[in-house]
């Protein structure tokens, strides 16, 4: 195992990618950027693409990137645990390919990390970025505990700011790797990230600290029906999301709006009045029932949210 440098432990960054080669030079160069003195990692992993070598020689690879392709489950957690697998470094971070990492980002966290023997995953806040907007996106906490999970999906924590104990996912003990039946791996982050949480509370920098970009570059966007099959799944094997009243409001709400994108008129009142008796003051409702009835497209919706740094 690639160990600690100078009191700093050894990180590897999973960046996995598909068909968008600019996107992902600019998020390998930002980890390649890092102000951060330990070992640094990274494992470029193909996801249903055709790998290109080259990456493990870009100005300042200095022989640390490896280039590598998905052999587990074709997707997103297929990919992530591949690069997991592949590294051997006392941590591990994820990078999608479309977001970029500030400099000091992998600094301050594993400062915080290693300050919290017990935690297994660290997060920090985001910087989301939509149509030449930026928004701020933050915990407002040191820590995000697993009820805070359950009753909100809490966009910050998100998926390019993960640092994990390396050990805590592969080890016979551990939390385990990043689900692969998760449908079309829509959710994997959010599950990977409660698994974390019910062991122990997530360490949080709340600063922004990733450029998180919004917007049609998301290999799921539009995908309506996966994003229903991902949110029915996560109903089914994390029970507490459906005990707790906010949360599973929250959830019944974002079916009932993809619903509603997807001209399922029935199925869009159905999941909406399941979250008004859940939850009267769930505010995705409106959003939902709008768009069912005519009054606004899907897509404006949308737009308007993540002009302000929000989603549905």
């Amino acid at each position: 195992m690639t160990r600690e440098r100078d009191g700093h432990p050894s990180v590897g960054v999973v960046i996995p990618t598909h068909n968008r080669p600019e996107l992902l030079r600019a998020a390998l160069d930002a980890v390649l950027a890092q102000d951060y003195p330990g070992e640094l990692r990274v494992a470029v992993v193909y996801d249903r693409a055709e790998p290109d070598p080259s990456l493990a020689d870009v100005p300042g690879a200095d022989g640390r990137v490896t280039v590598v392709t998905n052999d587990r489950t074709p997707g997103l957690a297929g990919a992530r645990n591949t690069g997991i697998l592949a590294l051997d470094t006392e941590l591990v971070a994820f990078c999608d390919d479309d977001d970029q990492w500030l400099p000091e980002k992998l600094a301050a966290q594993t400062a915080a990390l290693t300050g919290r023997p017990d935690a297994v995953l660290a997060s920090c806040g985001i910087l989301v970025e939509f149509r030449g907007g930026g928004n701020a996106r933050l915990a407002g906490a040191t820590e995000v505990t697993h009820a805070d999970l359950v009753r909100s999906r809490m966009v910050m924590v998100h998926s390019s700011t993960y640092l994990a104990r390396r050990a805590a996912l592969t080890g016979p003990d551990g939390i385990g790797l990043v689900d692969e039946t998760i449908p079309a791996g829509q959710n994997e982050d959010w599950d990977f990230a409660l698994r974390a949480a019910r062991r122990h509370p997530i360490v949080n920098v709340d600063r922004p600290l990733v450029r998180v970009l919004w917007g049609r570059t998301s290999l799921f966007a539009g995908e309506y029906a996966t994003k229903i099959d991902g949110l029915r799944w996560m109903l089914r094997h994390h029970p507490e999301l459906a005990a707790d009243p906010v949360g599973s409001a929250r959830v019944y709400a974002q079916i009932a709006f993809w619903s509603a994108g997807l001209g399922h008129r029935r199925e869009a009142l159905s999941w909406s009045r399941r979250a008004l008796r859940a939850n009267w003051r769930e505010r995705r409702v409106p959003f939902a029932l709008a768009v069912a009835s005519g009054l606004v497209s899907d897509e404006r919706v949308l737009r308007t949210l993540h002009s302000r740094g929000h989603g549905i």
